[in-house]
């Protein structure tokens, strides 16, 4: 079955009882049982919820992989990843990553024992060099946010598995569409479905993927033991979005393509960063691991600082200045300050995210309105 016709059709049968052709929403909190312990599948909605289940089947399929695990937040997935380890264990990050993610890294597993190593993964040496006997993990993102570098997700796992090291790839920037890691070699994949997946900015949800049986026994158990659970409309509303996903993510990565283009070489632009430039560092490594090169754009501007920046950020129309990405709508951010402001400065410098730094993430609309938008803003500068 062919992406398309997966992202309409996996796991979502019609209703048996009705015949409609979307499945209800089962807004209950709780199961009637037969007799104790005799029940049709479900005894309690934190443990199991059908809708949730149609929305966990669907996004297993799409990323062709064998379980599905919604959580209440890309977070909650994230911290139902960590959870997987103990004091002492180590896992080696890419450097370039999702300031929320680096916060619950640094600021609530680290205090627990849990060593983080943040290292560019464009260079495997620097990988091996921090492998030892207590690495557990090898957590991946690539795209990267926000910089857009592009990390060859399977020559990481190849190393991983030389190492019985598991992997895990937050895949929230490319999302199933255009890049299946399952596919490549990674043992999790981790999705905010809040972005892409749902795609209308109305909701919060994140969402986990696995092959291995025990790997999901032990993932499903964290997600009923804790309880960060999505409700069953947040669930209907991502599995909506699913159904028009490969639509909106072609459509904005072809707005993208254009946007970028012309912000380079734009007057008081300085650089721009998209893995679809064919100088990009990791253009090859996208061309091969992605259908294209995604909507999120990052790019400086001449006078590196913050005045300026917000300059261009307050005076967009159809560029909204919010956090948060993957929506029909164009969102405009400035990550030191927004979605990367608990990484340190001078870290952030290292990588390249200067004080001008401005992300953008593109929607649906006109691209020549989206243009027009950005030069009208940029030239306020």
């Amino acid at each position: 079955m062919k992406f398309e016709t997966k992202v309409i059709h996996s796991g979502l049968e019609p209703d048996p009882s009705t015949g409609a052709i979307i499945p209800p929403i089962y807004q209950t909190s709780t199961y009637v049982q037969s007799a104790p312990g005799v029940h049709k599948g479900y005894a309690y909605a934190r443990t199991d919820n059908p809708t949730r289940r149609i929305l966990e089947q669907n996004i297993a399929a799409i990323e062709n992989a064998k379980y599905g695990i919604c959580f209440s937040s890309g977070m909650a997935a994230t911290d139902a990843v960590l959870k997987l380890f103990k004091p002492g264990d180590e896992i080696i990050s890419t450097n370039d990553l999702y300031g929320g993610t680096y916060r619950t890294f640094m600021r609530i597993f680290e205090p627990l024992g849990i060593k983080f190593h943040f290292v560019p993964m464009h260079d495997l040496a620097g990988i091996q060099e921090k492998i030892n006997d207590k690495t557990k993990m090898i957590w991946v993102e690539t795209p990267t946010n926000p910089m857009l570098n592009i990390i060859d997700i399977e020559v990481v796992c190849d190393l991983a598995k030389k190492h019985n090291i598991l992997t895990c790839v937050d895949n929230t920037f490319a999302s199933p569409y255009l890049q299946q890691p399952m596919d490549l070699g990674a043992d999790i994949v981790l999705h905010s479905a809040t972005k892409y997946l749902g795609g209308h900015s109305d909701v919060i949800l994140g969402a986990l993927v696995c092959n291995d049986d025990g790997l999901f026994e032990r993932l499903k158990f964290l997600q009923n033991g804790t309880g960060a659970i999505p409700g069953p409309f947040d669930c209907f509303l991502v599995s909506r979005g699913i159904r028009t996903l490969h639509l909106r993510v072609q459509r904005a990565c072809e707005n993208a393509a254009k946007i970028a283009e012309s912000l380079r070489g734009y007057k008081g632009v300085n650089k721009v960063f998209y893995p679809g430039f064919s100088d990009h560092p990791g253009h090859d490594i996208a061309k091969r691991q992605m259908r294209d090169f995604g909507a999120m754009i990052s790019f400086t501007i001449d006078e590196d600082t913050l005045e300026a920046g917000s300059r261009v950020l307050s005076n967009t129309h159809y560029f909204s200045l919010a956090e948060s990405l993957g929506g029909v709508e164009s969102l405009i951010g400035h990550p030191p300050t927004m979605t990367h402001a608990s990484i340190p400065r001078e870290e952030r410098i290292k990588l390249g995210m200067t004080d001008s730094l401005i992300r953008l993430s593109v929607g649906i609309e006109s691209a020549d309105d989206l243009i027009a938008d950005l030069k009208q803003a940029i030239d306020r500068l």
